[in-house]
């Protein structure tokens, strides 16, 4: 008996030690208090609440009552709000420095024989100042998508993070991305009917590449390397976003995915879309849209309206905001485009959605876009509603690191904006 009471110890001692050894040697707790915690899991914030986290991950949300730990850093974000952070679900930021000079312009490749092959996290640059812009603003994450050059056929997105660090490109080939109604038939001949023939083609190229590339490069629409690149869309392991906004053309590409079972495809742009909401929501097909796209900017957006997003939403239709104007700089005025589509009859809680479970869920990040044990810590402390034009954030976490609310346009407003007369650099002395 006392041989077996021993054994017992020492296996549970054996037991301890190997799961201290398991555990991180530093593992840091961070305690976020006092404000109005909306988690993305329910439509109510809670008010003074608590959301804890170790490490890179959330460990528990509640009110008050959730006990702190001890040796817990304690944020205090009292009189703001807690959110997950924002994910911005099409933006170009990291693809193009100075939009006016073309060797700092990644986006297409207009002289290039590939187009589905190309792939946009070649050119991403983690250290872009663009990026610390958008970080500041409480985005978090990314797809960034390449732009179209001289096929419908862009290429293919990423998923990246705004840490700024060199390894902040989370997904490389995540999407391919093409466009139809007016810009696919500008590339594609000069017709819409040019441009269907040419997608169905292609995709024919990709679902039969292995044979039909064996005599020779070439196929009916595509060369071996994108029809290569294009084989996991119609297979289905990788999203199609696929640009279009008339209401007859998203009825086309609606009717046309029976022929293609596999495909997975997201509307983007649908400024007609609520003229179409009904067979969207039937086919399950999620829209990422611009809530402040509400003018008849060309011949296929004459439909174009500000309760888009609201329709859209009231239909049943899977809904995810972006900035879809300056995409590549002005990703962060995501925010703002969410804040008009509220103004506009959707709901707080459906625009928050928008910016932020939503798109995890299209691009299949289920660890992000809420407030939840065990997912990914990403939260953004705002000194108000998220929402409100004057809302900024005072904390921003990647993983469970903070994050530098620094930017060059903060540095050189800082620089400026209260140097005495004898202060100036030579160059701005009289």
């Amino acid at each position: 008996m006392i041989g077996k009471l021993i054994l017992g110890r020492t296996l549970a001692g054996v037991a301890l030690a190997a799961m201290t050894l398991a555990l991180p040697a530093r593992a840091e707790t961070i305690a976020i208090t006092g404000g109005t915690v909306w988690t993305g899991t329910q439509d109510a914030p809670i008010q003074n609440g608590v959301v804890l986290i170790v490490d890179d991950k959330i460990v528990a949300v509640g009110n008050s009552r959730l006990s702190v730990p001890s040796n817990a850093r304690v944020i205090d974000a009292s009189g703001g709000w807690v959110t997950p952070g924002i994910f911005a679900p099409f933006a170009r930021t990291g693809l193009v420095e100075v939009g006016a000079e073309a060797s700092t312009n990644d986006t297409a490749a207009e002289e290039s024989k590939y187009s589905a092959a190309l792939n946009a996290a070649d050119s991403f640059n983690p250290s872009s100042t663009v990026i610390d812009i958008t970080r500041i603003e409480g985005v978090t994450r990314m797809a960034v998508a390449p732009s179209h050059g001289n096929s419908l056929f862009a290429g293919r997105g990423l998923i990246a993070n705004t840490s700024g660090d060199a390894n902040s490109v989370l997904r490389e080939n995540v999407f391919q991305l093409i466009t139809l109604g007016e810009g696919g038939s500008g590339l594609s001949g000069g017709s819409r009917s040019a441009a269907w023939a040419t997608l169905r083609a292609a995709l024919d190229d990709a679902q039969n590449f292995t044979g039909r590339y064996i005599t020779g490069p070439d196929g009916s629409a595509l060369n071996r390397e994108d029809a290569e690149a294009l084989a996991p869309v119609v297979r289905g392991q990788q999203l199609l976003l696929v640009q279009v906004h008339r209401a007859s053309d998203i009825r086309r590409l609606l009717a046309m995915l029976p022929d293609y079972p596999e495909l997975d495809i997201v509307i983007v742009g649908a400024a007609e879309g609520w003229l179409v909401a009904a067979e969207l929501a039937a086919a399950d097909v999620p829209v990422i849209i611009d809530p402040f796209d509400n003018l008849p900017a060309s011949f296929e957006r004459l439909g174009a309206t500000s309760k888009n997003a609201q329709r859209l939403l009231a239909a049943g239709v899977t809904t995810a905001f972006a900035q879809l104007d300056s995409d590549a700089h002005q990703t962060r005025l995501i925010l703002q485009n969410a804040g008009n589509a509220v103004a506009n009859g959707v709901s707080h809680a459906d625009a928050m959605h928008a910016i932020t479970s939503v798109p995890a869920d299209i691009f299949g990040e289920a660890a992000l876009g809420r407030l939840r044990s065990g997912g990914n810590a990403d939260v953004v402390v705002w000194d108000g509603d998220p929402l409100e034009i004057t809302s900024a954030p005072s904390h921003v976490l990647i993983d469970g690191e903070a994050q530098s609310l620094e930017s060059r346009q903060t540095l050189l407003r800082d620089r400026y904006l209260s140097l005495e007369e004898g202060d100036l650099p030579l160059a701005y002395r009289k």
